[in-house]
C-alpha cells in the first residue's frame, strides 16, 4: 500500500495529504482506465480508506529524504481609473462561476530591465479554475487577445474579471471589449495584494510551482510555456483538488478558519448545478479522457526544456510513457525533480575577491582619524589623491566610505568595552 500510495502522490505532484485524499479515488480510476495501474483489491481498497494523517505518516520518510525546497510612489487617480470600481476582497459574497481575478506573473529572473515574457493568469472565484496564457509583452492589445483565448478555454462563460491597478489592464482599450462583451470589470485598492488573493495564491502554487524564477524571453520560450501550461491548465483543474474558504470566525486574538473538503476545480463546477446540461456532459467526458500520468510527462519535458534555455535539447520522438510509469515509484529519491524549481541560495561569502586598496595607507587615514575623529570620507580621499597622484581615483570613494564606517565601529566598540579594565577590575 505504501508503494502504490507513493505512485499516487508522484503522479499527483507531490500535493498535501489531505488535497491527495481527495484526489486518490479519481487518479486510481484515470490510472486504471488508461492502463497505468493495476492494483490488488485489498491494496486498493487499503489506499482508498487511508485517512489524510495516515498518508502524511506513510509519506513523511520520502518527504524528509527530499529534504526542504528552496513600497511605491502612490499614484493620483486618473479619469480611465475612475471609471473602474474597485472591490475588495470582502464584495464577492460567493459569486456564481465566471468571475475571476486576473493578475501577471513576470518571468524577469529578477531585473525588470529589457522585454521578456509574462504569464496572464486567470482565477475563478467559485470552483478555483486556472487559466494561464503565456504574452510576450505585457500590453493591452494582447490582453484583450488572451481574453478572448481564455473565453474559448473556460467552461463556463466569463461573467467577470477583477484585476490590479496595472496599466495594461487599466486603459481604454480593455474597458471597451468588457463593454461590448457584456464582461463586469473591477478593480483592486492599490497595494492591497488581498483584495486578490485568489489569484496571488495561483501565482504561487502554480505557476511559480511550475516555472520558477528564471528569465524566460523570445518566442521559443514562449511556446514552451503554451505547451506547459495547455498541460498543465488540464492536470491542475481536473485532478488536483484544492482547499476553499467555508468561513472564519474570530476568538479573541486568533482567527479560526473552516474549509470546504478539498475537491477539484472540475468537481466544484458540477457539483454547483449553474453549468448547462451540455457543457457539463464535455466536462464530465473531458475528466473521463484526460490521461494525469500522460500530462504529468508533458510538464516535465516543458520543465526540462525550460530549464536548457537558451539552448534547450528537443527529444526526439515520442517519451516513453510506461517508462515514464514505472519512474513513479523511485523518484522519491532523487529529491527534487523539477528542473525549474527554485535553486538552493549560494553561500553568504565572507572573503575578499581582490586586495585591499587602502592597505598601505591604513595607517596614515587612521591617525587622521584619530586628530580629526570628524574627517569624511571625501575629505580623507582628497588627501590622498594630493600625496598619492593616479593610485586612488575617485571610484574608491564608496569603499572608503564603508571602510570609514568600519572603523567608526570599531573605535566606538573598544571605548565601551575596552580590552582592559581600569584598575584590573573585571565587570564581566
Amino acid at each position: 500500500m505504501r508503494e502504490a500510495l507513493m505512485v499516487l502522490w508522484e503522479a499527483s505532484d507531490r500535493i498535501c495529504g489531505k488535497r491527495l485524499r481527495a484526489a486518490i479515488p479519481g487518479l486510481i480510476a484515470a490510472m486504471e482506465r488508461h492502463g497505468h495501474l493495476d492494483l490488488d483489491p485489498k491494496v486498493r481498497d487499503g489506499v482508498l480508506a487511508m485517512s489524510a494523517a495516515t498518508i502524511d505518516r506513510l509519506l513523511r520518510p520520502a518527504r524528509v529524504e527530499r529534504g526542504k525546497a528552496l513600497g511605491r510612489r502612490r499614484r493620483r487617480p486618473t479619469p480611465t481609473r475612475s471609471k473602474v470600481p474597485i472591490r475588495t476582497f470582502a464584495d464577492w459574497n460567493e459569486p456564481p462561476p465566471g468571475f475571476f481575478e486576473v493578475d501577471f506573473v513576470a518571468h524577469c529572473g529578477g531585473s525588470m530591465a529589457g522585454k521578456f515574457i509574462h504569464t496572464l493568469v486567470l482565477t475563478d472565484i467559485a470552483s478555483g479554475w486556472t487559466e494561464m496564457i503565456p504574452l510576450l509583452a505585457r500590453e493591452q492589445g494582447l490582453v484583450v487577445a488572451a481574453f478572448d483565448r481564455a473565453r474559448e478555454l473556460v467552461p463556463m462563460p466569463l461573467l467577470g474579471i477583477d484585476t490590479d491597478n496595472d496599466s495594461a489592464f487599466i486603459n481604454d482599450t480593455v474597458i471597451t471589449y468588457c463593454k461590448d462583451t457584456g464582461v463586469e470589470f473591477t478593480r483592486s485598492r492599490p497595494r492591497r495584494s488581498n483584495d486578490q488573493a485568489w489569484v496571488e495564491q495561483k501565482n504561487g502554487a502554480l505557476i511559480r510551482h511550475l516555472v520558477g524564477y528564471d528569465r524566460f524571453e523570445g518566442l521559443a520560450a514562449a511556446k514552451v510555456l503554451r505547451r506547459l501550461y495547455s498541460a498543465a491548465r488540464l492536470f491542475a483543474n481536473l485532478f488536483q483538488p484544492s482547499f476553499k474558504l467555508k468561513h472564519k470566525e474570530r476568538i479573541g486574538s486568533k482567527i479560526k478558519k473552516t474549509y470546504y473538503p478539498p475537491a477539484s476545480p472540475a468537481e466544484r463546477l458540477l457539483a454547483h448545478g449553474s453549468l448547462p446540461s451540455e457543457t457539463a456532459r464535455r466536462l464530465r467526458l473531458l475528466v473521463e479522457e484526460a490521461d494525469p500520468i500522460r500530462l504529468l510527462q508533458i510538464i516535465r519535458e516543458s520543465q526540462k526544456q525550460l530549464s536548457q534555455f537558451p539552448e534547450p535539447v528537443l527529444p526526439e520522438g515520442d517519451p516513453d510513457l510506461s517508462a515514464f510509469m514505472e519512474s513513479l515509484t523511485e523518484l522519491w529519491r532523487v529529491g527534487e525533480v523539477r528542473p525549474t524549481h527554485r535553486r538552493k541560495p549560494s553561500p553568504p561569502r565572507y572573503w575578499r575577491t581582490r586586495e585591499d586598496p587602502f592597505a598601505e595607507v591604513q595607517p596614515i587615514i587612521e591617525a587622521w582619524l584619530d586628530t580629526e575623529p570628524d574627517l569624511t570620507a571625501r575629505l580623507a580621499l582628497d588627501r590622498l589623491q594630493e600625496v598619492y597622484p593616479g593610485e586612488f581615483p575617485d571610484g574608491r570613494l564608496r569603499t572608503l566610505q564603508r571602510r570609514f564606517q568600519k572603523w567608526r565601529f570599531e573605535a566606538a566598540r573598544e571605548l565601551v568595552f575596552p580590552e582592559r579594565n581600569v584598575a584590573g577590575l573585571n565587570f564581566s
